[in-house]
Formats: structure tokens, C-alpha cells, sequence
């Protein structure tokens, strides 16, 4: 390999020139929030920069320090979340705030051993605020990462299977750097913005012609990936149930797991298979339902579900065994998934007699 000092100088000089303005990155000069640096690698797991920066602004609007965010209340913290998925994150935010606040007098530790303790922070998430907050020798590797070292090295070696190889040369590049916040930001925006998935633009890369995959013309198809499985799918109903007024029934979601403490519109229990009955749902001894004949497929990490959904007007009789009644202006005070808003935006089209 070239002279590792001569590969992190260069990358550190284009980063320099080159690093995106972010609202939780500090400015050049100033030290990084650990807070920010924190919150902002939770929600941009598996979701991206565009996506996070509104609801990054808005959580720091609401909550300043990691100490207000503790003392939120989780239906507040997860109607913040609601639209960014993948909602056990938001769970573990608040939990881990919690723990920052009582345990560490809200103070974020720095060593990356005792970050990994923390509520919903992996090795990906302790590396990152580890060196980019405090500076510390953490190599972080998110997917980025690993799409730059796989065509550095020229790994043809697919994923999941190369992770830990990846992870090795990784580390191997960022060894006694200066600057480790600076060398893991830059890591990660070279595969953001150069070493993109599709057309790389290897001709504006600071480490083009150390490249092996770009030596041998086989950039773009790295890193290779095992086909993925399909994905089985499930199956449910769905009920809108709304009064002349406007007002619909939502209802929250208990037990744990997917959508765990959120408010969902009522639903039948998902199935492997479609149910045949025409109403499975205890609300339809008190109201006439009618199928919509239109449904929503919404795609979740393990699965795909399809819902029916089925619409009808509560009579003069009936009682609410649980939930409540909101208008569509008060949605943003609920947590309430991406996948019900679908369905809200959808009935708030369809005519109900």
C-alpha cells in the first residue's frame, strides 16, 4: 500500500476543501456537540442526510441538551420520530438520554468501550461519536466506508461476508492519523459524495490513483453483495373509522415490538396468509363497515405487508374499548407511522357513506 501518512494527508486536504455544511456538524475551528454528533448518527441509521436534517433541527428545537430530551415524555419524543422509521431507535434515544442524564450528569463518556453500554449504540454508533466528538482512534465503518475499501483494495469478496475483512483495512487506512474526527467524517463523505454507489467519479477522488478497482475498470461493480431473499409477505385489514365531524379513530399500539407505544388506526393482527372472513374486528358488531377495495403494501425490513382497508361511521351507540377520536390537525401531536399515514391520506380521499 502507498504511504498510509501521504493517502490520510490528502484525504484530510480534499475534506478540507470539500465537506458538506450539515446542522449537526460543527464548523471548522469549533468542537463537535457529542450531543449532535450522538443524535445525528441515530437517526441517520439507515436513513439519509436529506431526510434527517428537518427532524435533526426540530429534536434540538424541542430538546436543546441531552438532559431535556431525558426528561421528555416518550409519546412526545416518538411524535417527533414519526416519519423517520425504524422506530426502536427512537426507544433507545430516549432511553440512552436518560441514562446520559442520571448516570454521567449529562456528560457523554468518550471511550468507545463504554459508549457500547449505552442504550441502542453498536460498534458503528460508539466509533463515530467516540472520534468525532472527542477525537479519539475509533474507526467508524458504515456503509460508505466499507464502498470505498472494498474498491481501494479491489475486495471482490461479497457482503455481508466481507464485513470484518473490510473492517481490517479499514482500520488499516486510518491507523495513527492526527485527526481521527476529521479522517472519520471524511471517510464516510468520499464515499457519500465521490465513491458513490452508481457512476463513481473516480476523477475527482483524492486517493484515484492508489485505487486498484479503478486500475483494473471494475469500480462501479464494487462492492459485490449476495442476492438478498425475498421478502415473505403479510397480510391484514385496516379500519377507518370517522364521524361525520371529520374526527377518526386512532388507537395506541401495546406489547412490544413493531410500532411499540405509536398510534396505529385500528388493525387485525397480521397474518402469513390473506383471512377470508369479511370482517374479523370486534368494531363491526357496532357499525357497518365497507370495503374501500383498495389496499396498501408497505415495505418493513423482514417483510412486506398488505392491508385491506375497510371504512365506516361510528353509530350514536358506539363506545371507543380503546383509542380516541383526533382531527387531522392534531396529527402531529401523535406518533403516528409513515405506513397510517398512507392509509389516513388515502380514506381522506375515499367518499364514506
Amino acid at each position: 500500500m502507498r504511504n498510509r501518512l501521504n493517502l490520510q494527508e490528502q484525504l484530510l486536504a480534499w475534506y478540507g476543501k470539500h465537506q458538506r455544511v450539515m446542522p449537526w456538524r460543527a464548523l471548522k475551528g469549533k468542537t463537535p456537540d457529542p450531543y449532535h454528533v450522538w443524535l445525528s448518527e441515530i437517526m441517520l441509521q439507515q436513513t439519509t442526510v436529506v431526510t434527517v436534517g428537518p427532524y435533526f433541527l426540530k429534536f434540538i428545537s424541542k430538546w436543546p441538551t441531552v438532559k431535556d430530551l431525558a426528561t421528555a415524555k416518550l409519546d412526545d419524543v416518538l411524535a417527533a420520530w414519526a416519519g423517520l422509521g425504524y422506530y426502536a431507535r427512537a426507544r433507545n434515544l430516549h432511553k440512552c438520554a436518560q441514562v446520559i442524564a442520571t448516570q454521567y450528569n449529562g456528560k457523554f463518556p468518550s471511550l468507545q468501550e463504554t459508549l457500547l453500554e449505552l442504550p441502542g449504540i453498536g460498534p458503528y454508533t460508539a466509533a463515530a461519536i467516540s472520534s468525532i466528538a472527542f477525537n479519539q482512534p475509533a474507526v467508524a465503518v458504515d456503509g460508505n466506508v466499507e464502498r470505498v475499501v472494498s474498491r481501494f483494495f479491489a475486495i471482490e469478496e461479497p457482503l455481508p461476508a466481507s464485513k470484518e475483512i473490510l473492517r481490517a483495512h479499514a482500520a488499516q487506512l486510518a491507523e495513527a492519523n492526527t485527526h481521527p474526527g476529521d479522517f472519520t467524517q471524511a471517510f464516510m463523505e468520499l464515499g457519500a459524495t465521490i465513491c458513490t454507489p452508481r457512476k463513481p467519479r473516480c476523477g475527482s477522488c483524492p486517493w484515484q490513483k492508489a485505487c486498484k478497482a479503478r486500475s483494473k475498470g471494475i469500480a462501479e461493480d464494487l462492492p459485490r453483495k449476495t442476492l438478498k431473499a425475498k421478502n415473505p409477505v403479510r397480510y391484514g385489514k385496516v379500519f377507518w373509522i370517522q364521524k361525520k365531524s371529520g374526527e377518526f379513530l386512532i388507537e395506541k399500539r401495546i406489547g412490544k415490538g413493531l410500532y411499540e407505544g405509536m398510534f396505529q388506526l385500528p388493525t387485525t393482527e397480521w397474518t402469513d396468509k390473506p383471512d377470508t372472513k369479511t370482517l374479523p374486528h370486534p368494531y363491526g358488531k357496532h357499525m357497518r363497515f365497507k370495503s374501500l377495495e383498495a389496499t396498501i403494501r408497505h415495505t418493513f425490513t423482514h417483510f412486506d405487508l398488505v392491508l385491506e382497508i375497510w371504512a365506516a361511521r361510528p353509530g350514536r351507540n358506539f363506545r371507543i374499548p380503546a383509542g380516541r377520536f383526533i382531527s387531522v390537525a392534531e396529527i402531529e401531536a401523535y406518533a403516528l407511522p409513515s405506513l397510517m399515514r398512507k392509509v389516513m391520506k388515502l380514506c381522506l380521499k375515499s367518499k364514506i357513506a
